[in-house]
């Protein structure tokens, strides 16, 4: 056994670990995004025992929803590294095909994937916990496709990272909703969230969407202001989303990083 050889192995692996922003961020966010969200969430039903008359229907409501939001987000990611993963990248971007036309294929693809595994999980709601996420009236329709445009802006900004980072930005696919998940406030309301932290939570279009939910169903009442809010900071976030893919995408190929992506 050689001290030397392990030394050699162990310098790889941290070199490569502490050079990569996106490697590092993953080891850190991990722990602390599941501290915090789960604390919250404990703070929540701790202080606000009686909050909902049926908990279960609101709270697997809410899991539904972030679950289509989440299925959306990864699955976009999914399609843009599966031309990585097949070293097809090259090949995608040397055919004369648009950015516009590529962004617009992953995200009808996207939601055929989202509605795939969530047409299930609806079904089975019904008969095995009693609920129906049906009770959401017209306004389902609503959250859903703000839900769908937020996570297809999602995919675009991680794929934006994937052309500026290349592949090392791969775990930040992954984890992103995770990242969002305790600003969401998706089981809980915003008013748990200390006050630096409601700040940013209303930057997002996830608390008005999922503010609204519980309206409907724990309260009874519509609040198309919390619809409108939502729709408005989507087109922002999404117009930003798709500046900076073309911008990353730019900057690729100038610096000649865009062949070795797939590589």
């Amino acid at each position: 056994m050689s001290f030397i050889r392990i030394y050699g192995l162990f310098l790889r692996h941290f070199y490569l670990i502490t050079r990569s922003f996106p490697r590092i961020l993953d080891l850190v966010y991990w722990p602390s995004i599941q501290i915090t969200l789960w604390g919250f969430i404990s703070n929540f039903f701790a202080s606000h025992s009686t909050y909902y008359n049926n908990a279960v229907g609101v709270i697997l409501t809410c899991a539904i929803l972030y679950d289509f939001l989440f299925r959306t987000s990864i699955g976009f990611n999914m399609l843009f590294l599966e031309e990585i993963w097949s070293r097809n990248f090259t090949n995608l971007f040397i055919a004369p095909i648009k950015i516009g036309e590529i962004i617009i294929s992953l995200v009808i693809t996207a939601l055929i994937r989202a509605l795939i595994g969530l047409v299930p999980a609806i079904l089975l709601t019904s008969p095995l916990f009693g609920i129906s996420i049906l009770d959401l009236g017209v306004y389902l329709f609503f959250l859903f496709l703000s839900l769908y445009i937020f996570g297809i802006t999602l995919g675009i900004l991680v794929s934006a990272g994937l052309l500026r980072f290349g592949p090392s930005f791969e775990n930040i696919a992954w984890s992103t909703m995770f990242l969002l998940a305790p600003f969401g406030c998706i089981y809980y309301p915003v008013e748990i969230l200390p006050e630096i932290f409601q700040k940013i939570a209303y930057s997002l279009p996830l608390v008005y969407i999922f503010e609204e939910a519980r309206s409907i169903l724990v309260e009874q009442t519509v609040n198309l202001e919390n619809i409108i809010t939502a729709f408005t900071l989507n087109v922002v976030y999404l117009i930003i989303a798709i500046s900076l893919f073309y911008y990353s995408f730019n900057q690729a190929r100038k610096k000649g990083t865009l062949i070795n992506i797939g590589e």
